[in-house]
């Protein structure tokens, strides 16, 4: 008892162990959002063959043109779903790799869950204020992506 009792202050009066401490935890909690992702990007693969069987089985009976859109909206939102769960575990691997938060790829993930929005979007239902935060988003994130881009670029090919 006593020991971890030494251990536990030598954590919090050291510097150095406190930090080893730290990055102990963030690998930690880095692996177990690993794992929960997985599970996330399986349970979406499920969802996505699920609904493709579903939906396009019930859509091709029904013959209808607006289902047959209204069908393949769904789907191309399901498959960003997965290229969401994906980009996020590419993030969180990443991360793990090189223990720095890598803002490119966080930008091309938003820009994807932006661009998921967009698809499946019902313009009936919007409001054109909607419509411009969405435009004013696609905007700011492509011009955060090509600063960072070039950024990145430059320091890591420099002439």
């Amino acid at each position: 008892m006593m020991r971890i009792f030494r251990r536990f202050k030598a954590i919090l009066t050291e510097d150095e162990k406190f930090l080893e401490a730290i990055e102990s935890i963030e690998g930690i909690v880095s692996k177990i959002l690993s794992i929960g992702m997985i599970f996330v990007t399986f349970i979406a693969i499920a969802h996505l063959s699920y609904a493709l069987i579903e939906k396009l089985l019930l859509t091709v009976e029904r013959q209808s043109n607006d289902s047959f859109n209204t069908t393949l909206f769904e789907l191309f939102g399901l498959f960003l779903n997965v290229l969401i769960a994906l980009e996020i575990l590419e993030n969180i691997t990443a991360y793990l790799r090189k223990h720095v938060i890598q803002v490119e790829l966080v930008i091309v993930t938003s820009l994807i869950a932006v661009s998921r929005k967009i698809i499946i979007l019902d313009l009936e239902k919007k409001s054109s204020s909607d419509l411009i935060a969405l435009a004013v988003a696609v905007f700011s994130l492509s011009i955060g992506y090509a600063i960072v881009h070039q950024t990145n670029k430059r320091y890591s090919n420099p002439k």
